[in-house]
């Protein structure tokens, strides 16, 4: 079933995919956050204005937890927008980076709970799957282009929706690249970007710039590798191994690649290994936007950011895969799939409930819905999605077109989700810090999965 997921993944992006577009909410400022009493504890949440006179014929009201920081400013911008045109108050809460699931599990204790959440993996449908309401006969999962991506039921209940595909790798700066007297075309493999990125370093006096962005492990960071670099190792065991559903244990078989790419990145980076701990994203996302650093481990979700916001050209970038030395990588492709899946609370009002699915609705087939969601997210699997002009979606789609394998999300497998990732952070810590082994890592790699799924 991955296999044909993968499949049908790259055909959806070399469909939908072509280039990158500025987005007008990007200077739109947050608003403030909601009362003390209904705010999250552990999160500096922002909410959409409400209009004071609300229409008499006006019912219910939306309260959309956020999953991603980065697209904030333009929920809210949307949210305001669909309150003055329809009159239906829409709150947006944005979680912190990496605390989503403790502030969805805070907000749901609220007699204020939030309509419109996130629910990305198996994991987290076990969680809160008493909390999804079956989507199946709505109008907007109607308007979805396909399946493939979306959580069911034991019963075939749609209780979980895609909104959008990712992607993930190297973002490259061509620029300094070409700077260094190099060319994306010359790294096809993990011996071939060693020998880019040594090089790098070794001039770095002389150039005036990094190899890699620092690889933070504050918690605003550290998922991109508990999470995204993990993946590497999992997806090429599983796919050697035939996996399609949550194993009890796993072999770590390819953890000396991920110890290669690792090591690679803290050798060679803007900081000295043992500052990463206090490196954040934010962090690594400047220094690679002043061009401080080629080569910058994340997503297709940071095109705005970096284009829009931060002001890079957008000729300059594009996105290769994270080869780490296994077998046959040089037909990789980018590591592509989807955690962002909209579920509708099933225990919140009748009327709060109509007025997140018409909500839902706008979003995805309204103009100013699809280009924010085409301008944030890049291709989305909607009937009416506009195409987005993301230059890393299109290298996404360009490497399937060549034939190159997808790297699919195999993180999504992983039981007890923040527990285990919490063990590799300490790990990696400690090892790059030089206070702890290889073996931790290891240990907190294949135990700790075996401890968390007997735990979950």
């Amino acid at each position: 079933m991955k296999k044909v997921l993968a499949i049908v993944l790259m055909l959806a992006m070399v469909l939908s995919v072509v280039g990158c577009q500025a987005n007008d909410n990007a200077n739109v400022e947050p608003t403030q956050a909601p009362a003390a009493s209904d705010a999250p504890a552990t999160t500096e949440p922002t909410a959409a204005p409400v209009d004071s006179t609300e229409p008499a014929e006006t019912k219910g009201s939306v309260y959309y937890l956020n999953f991603k920081p980065e697209a904030d400013a333009a929920w809210q911008a949307l949210a305001k927008e669909y309150t003055e045109l329809t009159g239906v108050p829409v709150q947006v809460v944005t979680a912190a980076s990496g605390t989503y699931e403790e502030t969805l599990t805070a907000e749901m204790d609220k007699s204020s709970m939030p309509t419109l959440f996130q629910c990305g993996n198996e994991a987290s449908l076990a969680t809160w799957g008493d909390y999804c309401l079956d989507l199946k006969d709505t109008d907007v999962y109607k308007e979805m282009s396909t399946d493939d991506f979306n959580l069911f039921g034991e019963n075939g209940e749609v209780y979980c929706i895609a909104y959008c595909y990712e992607s993930y790798g190297l973002i490259v700066n061509k620029a300094l690249l070409e700077k260094a007297g190099h060319q994306v075309s010359e790294i096809t493999n993990f011996e071939t970007l060693k020998a880019v990125v040594e090089d790098i370093t070794a001039r770095k006096d002389e150039l005036g710039f990094s190899a890699f962005s620092s690889a933070g492990l504050d918690s605003s960071s550290s998922w991109r590798f508990s999470g995204h670099l993990t993946n590497l190792p999992l997806f090429y065991e599983f796919r050697d191994d035939n996996v399609t559903s949550q194993p009890a244990t796993v072999t770590g078989k390819y953890l000396d690649n991920f110890k290669n790419i690792w090591d690679l990145y803290i050798n060679n980076s803007t900081c000295a290994p043992s500052d990463l701990p206090s490196k954040t994203a934010g962090d690594s996302e400047a220094e690679f936007a002043q061009g401080k650093a080629v080569f910058f481990q994340n997503g297709s979700w940071e095109y705005n950011t970096l284009v829009n916001d931060l002001g890079m050209n957008k000729d300059d970038l594009t996105m290769i895969p994270i080869y780490c030395g296994v077998e046959g990588e040089e037909k990789a492709g980018l590591c592509s799939g989807t955690e962002n899946c909209w579920a509708v609370n099933s225990k919140a009002s009748e009327d709060d409930i109509q007025a997140t699915l018409d909500f839902m609705y706008w979003v995805v087939t309204s103009e100013s819905g699809t280009k924010m969601m085409a301008d944030e997210f890049g291709p989305c699997p909607f009937k009416s999605a506009a195409e987005p002009e993301n230059v890393f979606c299109k290298a996404a789609a360009d490497y399937a077109a060549a034939g190159n394998y997808t790297v699919t999300w195999d993180f999504t497998y992983t039981p007890n989700v923040e527990t285990w990732r919490d063990g590799i952070v300490a790990a990696l810590t400690q090892y790059s810090a030089g206070t702890g082994s290889w073996d931790d890592l290891v240990n907190a790699y294949v135990n700790g999965w075996a401890v968390q799924y007997q735990n979950q």
